[in-house]
């Protein structure tokens, strides 16, 4: 339950002006969304916008800091949009336990965590509690995206009614 006066996901999300889109599809024969116990853990986010990814390339050539952090930040919106349609409800999301943020680069490049903070940094506006996080650098992602999220959230057991 939440304690008095505790801002649901839904209000934050319209404190930040943020409606979440259609949930992705999934590229393959998968599950976009798999719960177990109070985990809820989601297949790979892309930073997809209309079915197509908005940053293709690899960070540290064709894609910015700026850019891969943007790209980041959709990904995790699209990650929220996949949780609150397998569980009804945005508001079961408690907390992003851990987040994976894979991007495409190049050799030299080191600015992972930059990055990935642009998920992070929308998740820190949204819940009370931290999560853990691996940035990492990758040959290739799907449809050529520069970046994709993974993710594991804890759920309410019970949704919340206010």
């Amino acid at each position: 339950m939440r304690a008095s006066g505790e801002k649901t996901v839904a209000t934050r999300l319209r404190e930040l002006g943020l409606v979440l889109p259609e949930p992705p599809r999934p590229l393959g024969h998968y599950e976009a969304a798999v719960q177990t116990g109070s985990l809820l853990v989601l297949s790979g986010m892309l930073p997809l916008q209309q079915g197509a990814p908005t940053a293709v390339g690899r960070l540290g050539d064709r894609i910015s800091i700026h850019e891969g952090r943007a790209a980041a930040r959709l990904a995790a919106v699209n990650g929220l949009a996949a949780a609150a349609a397998a569980m009804k409800s945005v508001d079961r999301i408690r907390r992003v336990v851990r987040a994976t943020v894979s991007m495409t680069t190049t050799p030299e490049f080191v600015a992972h965590a930059a990055v990935a903070d642009g998920a992070s940094d929308l998740f820190a506006s949204i819940f009370d509690e931290g999560h853990t996080r691996v940035a990492l650098g990758a040959y290739s992602l799907p449809l050529g995206a520069a970046i994709m999220l993974d993710l594991i959230y804890e759920l309410r057991m019970e949704p919340d009614h206010g």
